[in-house]
């Protein structure tokens, strides 16, 4: 992908109406309360504890005790002025064996939320799987196991039963890459696996879920009214030189990362040259079975966008599993505090690319952040204006996108509230709001009174010049 030349975007360039404004979380990385409520253990809860798997030791045994405050950070994000809130329900805490009996408590709990957020004027958009799986299923398999598809149905047709009344707009699985990637291939996440044919496996059965749940969300009549999609970590690949080798290794990395999980949803079927390439390391794929592709594909709504950086790949004959590698090209550039270089262009590049792509298919910035670890001045302000200027540069992106034709109704910020950020623990702050881990004492950032700006006025503002460094 190349950069985009257009005029950047008037400064108070308009929104399409009814653009969704919002903030997202997870369940596992800011509710705590792990044992209330007859909630049971996730792999990130086995995974959390186990020695030397997370930065600093942290768990999410309390995070920031959303499960108890959800009303105090609802009225946050109301406060702030958004107008929509990505969150997730947590598996375990709604069915604590992964099947069988549904945990009533836990049900009230997404259901009092939810209220609360329509008596805000909030709109939910709910995810269904961020990543919490209980541990019942993994000792039988996990998402390496087909059976868990067939369950995570279940789940899912329980949830549209329970909330489908109020919630329209459904995530069903959230970053199948970066399970299969982390959690199964490099062993960097939860269950912590390192097997590629497992990770493929487990890829595959994410997206066979989600057709479950797609079918499970017509079964229960709420088709018409309703959307469905999957929320992808997407990277747009560039080329570290103009040479032929290089730019194979972008367009590889590419399938890697992005198409093998778009292109069965929205084209129904897998990329047939990264096909090829797993079949090389990892034998037939056969756990792909008659029909698969049809259920995948069946129904999905839009595209989820996760965007945080972009990937600059040059050709590597030794490098394992795959002929590429992702370099730093450009040192000078500017970066997050967790070094991620900004790269609102690619962001743009990216939305338009999925537009031409995949035509007629809705995206929902789903996550897009960065870390700043600014903390509370001597006059407790929280003064984030890298942070600012950052959402203002990802938001003429999508401004200028959504000129050029790519179907963007929404935008959530990640995060709502610094957070357990899984593996990374609780040094990298990615909220709107500062939150102090020993007082759960809430403080918004300068940031969020910007992107509050934005949304109240459905148009894009000038940073302010007193906005921090």
């Amino acid at each position: 992908m190349t950069g985009n030349t257009d005029e950047p975007a008037p400064m108070t360039t308009p929104f399409p109406d009814g653009f969704l404004w919002g903030a997202s979380t997870s369940a596992y990385q800011v509710e705590g309360a792990v044992s209330e409520d007859g909630r049971g253990p996730s792999i990130w809860d086995r995974f959390s504890h186990e020695p030397d798997r997370i930065e600093g030791g942290g768990t999410g045994d309390v995070a920031c005790d959303h499960y108890h405050r959800y009303p105090e950070d609802l009225d946050l994000l109301a406060g702030i002025g958004l107008n929509a809130y990505r969150f997730s329900i947590a598996w375990p805490r709604v069915q604590p064996a992964g099947s069988g009996a549904f945990e009533a408590r836990g049900l009230s709990h997404y259901d009092r939320m939810i209220d609360a957020m329509l008596e805000r004027d909030i709109t939910p958009l709910v995810t269904l799987y961020h990543w919490d799986l209980p541990i019942p299923l993994q000792d039988k398999g996990g998402w390496a196991a087909r059976e868990t598809a067939e369950r995570f149905g279940e789940y899912a047709q329980a949830c549209f039963s329970a909330y489908g009344d109020r919630v329209r707009i459904w995530v069903s699985q959230n970053e199948p890459w970066i399970v299969s990637l982390l959690g199964h291939e490099l062993g960097l996440h939860a269950p912590g696996h390192r097997d590629l044919r497992e990770a493929v496996t487990v890829g595959h059965h994410l997206l066979l879920a989600h057709g479950r749940a797609a079918a499970a969300l017509e079964a229960a009549g709420l088709g018409d009214g309703s959307r469905i999609g999957v929320a992808h970590s997407l990277f747009p690949h560039e080329p570290a030189s103009a040479s032929a080798e290089d730019a194979e290794a972008a367009r590889g990395s590419d399938g890697y990362v992005n198409r093998w999980y778009l292109d069965p949803l929205l084209k129904g079927r897998y990329p047939d040259d990264m096909r090829a390439r797993y079949e090389e390391r990892t034998g037939p794929l056969d756990f792909v079975q008659p029909g698969d592709l049809e259920a995948i594909s069946a129904r999905c709504d839009f595209i989820g966008v996760n965007y945080y950086t972009r990937r600059v790949v040059r050709h590597a004959a030794d490098a394992r599993p795959f002929p590429w590698k992702v370099i730093d090209a450009a040192p000078g550039m500017a970066r997050t505090d967790a070094g991620w270089e900004v790269v609102p262009e690619s962001f743009y590049d990216l939305l338009v690319r999925l537009a031409r792509d995949y035509p007629g298919v809705e995206q929902i910035v789903t996550e897009n952040g960065g870390v700043y670890n600014d903390a509370p001045g001597p006059d407790g302000q929280v003064r984030d204006g890298r942070r600012s200027a950052f959402i203002h540069d990802h938001l003429e992106a999508v401004a200028r996108a959504i000129k050029a034709g790519a179907p963007v109704i929404g935008y959530c910020h990640w995060s709502l509230l610094d957070n357990f950020e899984w593996a990374l623990g609780y040094d990298k702050r990615f909220g709107l709001v500062h939150v102090d881990y020993a007082t759960q004492r809430r403080t918004l950032k300068a940031s969020a009174a910007y992107y509050g700006s934005v949304a109240s006025a459905n148009a894009l503002q000038a940073v302010p010049e007193d906005a921090g460094g």
